[in-house]
């Protein structure tokens, strides 16, 4: 199966810290909104006492000059800046909402130096500040709870966003996924579909498109659930919204995973013959498929290819399946040399004696003799005895009766260790001496003719 099936391809760290950047500007142009004005409300009897949002003259213009220093950057402008700040901080009979913009300037601060302790720090000061405008509130726990999820805190993260959810009437979708990263995260996958959902119909709603990280955190969780059929319709409506190979090869591997591997085939076929399958490993997946569906043809063309392009790596388990696929598809000869390399890399003898078969197979005995005889030198073998045997039947065949007898005795030995049956061998054994005699009989036979 590819590793990208359970594997969120977009980074949300990055796209968490952007949208907090966004946020830290918002609640800036709020401070700067109302201290523009620079006036103070006084309270109606006849209603409730109103939220003021006013900021001083004095304070207004202190805040400017360290805003302005901070903004033309520099390491002594921005200590410059926040030591202005600083001094505000200590000001006596500030308002609430003079100290809250004071600490949300503090946190947009630390925020631009990347400095997300202090930044955090600076925010959780702003909701300790009493009758605050509830916008200013809310905006500054979303914050919070982007920032948490920055800093991996993700329980942290989870609490500040359902604190959101509580001020928020008709919460985003941004906020239904970044909740639902949160508990995917924590590998808690039923939690964090519960967000996301509500983010997906919310779109739906709409009549929008779902955005492409959206689709891929449903696919992850329904991953991360191994339910595998709703992994497949996520996975099929990226197909259609947002065409990437990457996506054809998850469901490809998703098709894979609930045993429906023709269509797993299907796909992997239809992207490699339009050449969208470019990784070794995923045509090394598409020969194994041919092969368990029976078209070693196909799946030996693969192999033979992508070795000759430096896809699929030369190596032993790989030219074996090579030479498995020519031999399947009845190529006896093109079998031969994928395995022959492939016994020259082993340390084991085993393949050496798949060679010397092979080569028994083809009639090329001398080959054999060769091959088997690297085999048994190499060791590590399962059944010396059948190596033994294969060596006698090759010698016997070029006539080498001597060495015949030699191997089928030690196959006989080594068939007694391993207390199996002997008759073979011994069968074996009383042929080549027949056949040793049969020949000394015909030399001396011609022998005497010739005189």
């Amino acid at each position: 199966m590819d590793n990208s099936i359970g594997t969120v391809k977009f980074d949300i760290t990055r796209l968490v810290k952007y949208i907090t950047f966004l946020a830290c500007l918002s609640l800036t142009a709020e401070f700067y909104s109302a201290a523009a004005s620079v006036t103070q409300e006084k309270s109606d009897e006849k209603r409730k006492v109103k939220v003021s949002v006013a900021i001083s003259e004095a304070i207004y213009k202190e805040l400017t000059k360290a805003q302005e220093l901070i903004e033309v950057g520099g390491t002594e402008n921005v200590n410059e800046g926040l030591r202005l700040l600083g001094k505000l901080e200590q000001q006596k009979r500030l308002t609430p909402y003079e100290k809250a913009q004071i600490y949300n300037y503090f946190a947009f601060t630390y925020f631009q130096m990347e400095d997300y302790k202090k930044t955090m720090n600076a925010y959780l000061k702003v909701l300790q500040q009493p009758n605050l405008p509830e916008a200013l509130i809310a905006g500054t726990i979303y914050t919070l709870a982007q920032l948490y999820f920055i800093q991996e805190d993700y329980r942290k993260a989870i609490e500040y966003i359902n604190k959101w959810f509580e001020l928020t009437p008709k919460p985003t979708e941004n906020a239904y996924m970044l909740l639902g990263q949160a508990y995917y995260q924590l590998e808690d996958y039923r939690n964090s579909l519960v967000p996301l959902k509500k983010a997906y119909l919310l779109v739906k709603e709409r009549g929008d498109i779902p955005k492409e990280d959206l689709l891929l955190l449903l696919r992850v969780n329904y991953f991360g659930l191994n339910d595998h059929p709703n992994m497949i319709k996520v996975v099929k409506e990226l197909i259609t919204l947002y065409p990437k190979t990457e996506y054809w090869v998850t469901l490809g591997g998703a098709y894979s995973e609930i045993k429906q591997l023709k269509k797993n085939m299907s796909i992997f076929e239809l992207l490699y013959e339009s050449g969208e399958l470019p990784r070794g490993n995923q045509q090394l997946n598409l020969a194994n498929l041919y092969l368990l569906h029976e078209a070693p043809y196909k799946a030996a063309l693969v192999l033979d290819k992508g070795m000759k392009h430096g896809v699929i790596k030369k190596e032993g388990r790989n030219l074996r399946l090579l030479s498995q696929a020519w031999l399947q598809a009845q190529e006896s000869q093109k079998s031969v040399e994928p395995l022959k390399q492939a016994a020259a890399m082993s340390k084991n003898g085993e393949l050496d004696i798949r060679l010397g078969q092979a080569y028994i197979n083809l009639d090329r005995y001398d080959d054999a003799i060769k091959s088997l005889e690297s085999g048994l030198k190499k060791g590590g073998l399962k059944r010396r005895d059948s190596a033994y045997i294969m060596l006698g039947m090759a010698n016997f065949e070029t006539r080498k009766f001597n060495a015949a007898l030699k191997a089928f005795t030690n196959a006989s030995k080594d068939a007694r260790k391993q207390k199996r049956s002997t008759k073979s061998t011994d069968q074996w054994i009383i042929y080549v001496r027949n056949e040793q005699n049969r020949e000394k009989q015909l030399e001396e036979s011609l022998k005497r003719k010739r005189r």
